[in-house]
């Protein structure tokens, strides 16, 4: 069967069991809505973060950008991975043990105040909006490919499926159609590495495989090294940013990671703080098996990409090739009429042009894998944008019902009119999210890292004093929530949008135009320590919290009674 075959039959099946568990799942109150009735087992809850958290950027994206950067990309590796870790340890059992649906109900009751509580509803809506950005856009891209639709068109279906289960399930169906998306990507991502990296060097295992030799006794390293070299790119196993961005970029994504709130929310989940602490190592180990195998697919998708298409005569290119021109996402522009591609590191000669995205996805096809295996990785590829898309959806959605419309406007709202409310809210966030699928401001990668800076410059420090600082108080923690976000926003509006300078700023090659030589990707860092210094500073100035306040404070940090946690 061909690929449009697989591709259906397997896209088919696998949606069917997503609408099929979303329906078993379904939401019949605000606590399954929002935290799933707080009752998923730490397993479980583990296979779902892992899926929440690998989106289409890990999944899609992560090893497109390592193999365009070479070491430059493994800032994406360290920065998640060690997010997730600073996540689990930090922040993830005191959140639990504070027992709130959502972020900004832990900010907005931390912090005794419906002003912080708006503020944080605004950055977890800036957050959540720019980082679903990218996972729509990574459904366009599958879609367009595989059931070879219109990218548009393909955006679309996404956004009907994820509706289907996000607004009817909510946190329930979402948790355990996540734990089939995990499942399912997993096996996608690692059936082809395996396959690849034993054609390559004769080792299934791809984590061994990358730093083995191929058939000529070469290191697949050094070899690809001589490539980058020959074609005069730079070479693939040393860095050419410099060493304060490459800092800059891996703490943001890091504190980043520890702020995302559509992450922090599923550690609400589960009954207990130990359960927390339970699933928060299981969905490391879920994780650890993509991330450990992100460089082995870069390398090989560069590798094969590269020996297959430069200098080969344009008419003798595989079918792969042309299949991915339709998409728009691969161009070929014969600019000296020679009928051989030129892909070389100088931009004027230049004549292949290759969107980042299209790696991973195109990686099995060029290494002229079954067309089973090609097809599995679209639907994995779908099951990662979704999962992630459902959850920041349901983080929209609970940040506008909850936090909003129940805290603060009307207080005395029915439970059914919540969830009412709820839904109608995830259906709003599916229509803007679908916009920016369609409208997207750049790769997947680059634009979720956006996300991480901005949840740098605005929770982590709000939700990192609010458990460590007893003295920190609603005046600290708006100010300084306010400044990092600000500063974050204007920052990557100005050098990554061109806004404020008629596009002078965000024009490639102006990177002295940066402030202490820091990429947009890694200013939240800088927004974040304006954060913390803009907290501490104020808090002390003005007058201390409640001591109601200080008495929760102290009691989320003791581990004693932590199983009756659920009682909170």
């Amino acid at each position: 069967m061909g690929i449009l075959t697989w591709t259906w039959i397997l896209v088919g099946i696998t949606f069917a069991l997503y609408i099929g568990i979303a329906i078993w799942s379904r939401a019949g109150s605000s606590k399954e809505f929002y935290v799933a009735g707080g009752g998923v087992p730490p397993l479980l809850n583990g296979m779902a973060t892992a899926a929440d958290w690998m989106s289409a950027a890990s999944f899609i994206s992560l090893a497109g950008i390592v193999s365009f950067t070479g070491y430059d990309g493994s800032v994406y590796l360290m920065g998640w991975t060690g997010g997730y870790v600073l996540l689990a340890l930090l922040l993830a059992p005191y959140l639990r043990k504070f027992g709130k649906f959502t972020v900004p109900d832990f900010i907005g009751d931390r912090y005794y105040s419906n002003t912080a509580r708006v503020v944080a509803v605004l950055a977890a809506l800036i957050v959540s909006f720019t980082y679903v950005a990218g996972q729509m856009r990574g459904v366009g891209i599958v879609f367009s490919r595989y059931l070879e639709v219109d990218i548009n068109t393909g955006v679309y279906i996404g956004m009907a499926i994820v509706l289907f289960y996000a607004v009817l399930g909510g946190m329930k169906g979402i948790t355990y159609t996540q734990v089939a998306q995990y499942i399912v990507l997993i096996f996608a991502f690692m059936v082809p590495a395996i396959f690849i990296s034993f054609i390559m060097t004769g080792n299934v295992i791809p984590q061994l495989g990358f730093g083995g030799t191929g058939e000529d006794g070469v290191y697949l390293l050094d070899k690809l090294d001589g490539l980058h070299e020959a074609l005069g790119f730079h070479e693939y196993t040393s860095g050419a940013k410099s060493m304060v961005d490459v800092f800059a970029i891996t703490v943001a994504l890091m504190v980043g990671t520890a702020g995302l709130p559509h992450v922090i929310v599923r550690f609400f989940t589960v009954p207990k703080v130990k359960d927390a602490r339970k699933s928060a190592g299981w969905a490391l180990l879920f994780i650890a098996i993509l991330y450990t195998t992100v460089p082995a697919v870069a390398v090989f998708a560069r590798t094969n990409l590269i020996e297959t298409v430069s200098n080969a005569k344009y008419s003798e290119l595989p079918a792969w090739f042309g299949n991915w021109e339709k998409t728009g996402l691969l161009t070929f522009e014969d600019k000296n009429k020679d009928g051989i591609v030129q892909y070389v590191a100088d931009k004027k000669a230049n004549e292949l042009t290759i969107d980042r995205d299209i790696m991973v996805l195109a990686n099995p096809e060029i290494a002229q894998l079954p067309n089973w295996v090609i097809a599995l990785v679209g639907a994995g590829g779908l099951a990662a944008a979704l999962s992630t898309a459902a959850g920041l959806l349901l983080v929209i959605a609970s940040s506008i019902s909850h936090d909003l419309l129940k805290k603060i406007i009307r207080p005395n709202i029915s439970e059914k009119g919540e969830l009412t409310a709820a839904r109608l809210s995830a259906l709003a966030a599916v229509i803007v999210a679908g916009y920016f699928g369609i409208n997207p401001p750049g790769f997947v990668a680059a634009v979720v890292a956006l996300a991480f800076g901005l949840a740098a410059a605005s929770f982590f420090p709000a939700i990192v004093l609010g458990i460590f600082d007893k003295k920190m108080n609603k005046q600290g923690a708006i100010s300084g929530m306010i400044v990092g976000l600000t500063f974050m926003v204007f920052y990557m509006l100005k050098f990554k949008f061109g806004i404020f300078d008629g596009g002078k700023a965000a024009v490639a090659g102006l990177k002295e135009a940066w402030w202490f030589g820091i990429s947009p990707e890694g200013f939240g860092t800088i927004a974040m320590m304006l954060n913390f210094v803009v907290s501490i500073s104020v808090s002390r100035f003005t007058s201390p919290p409640p001591q109601s306040v200080q008495d929760i404070v102290e009691d989320i940090r003791i581990p004693s009674g932590a199983a009756e946690a659920s009682e909170h």
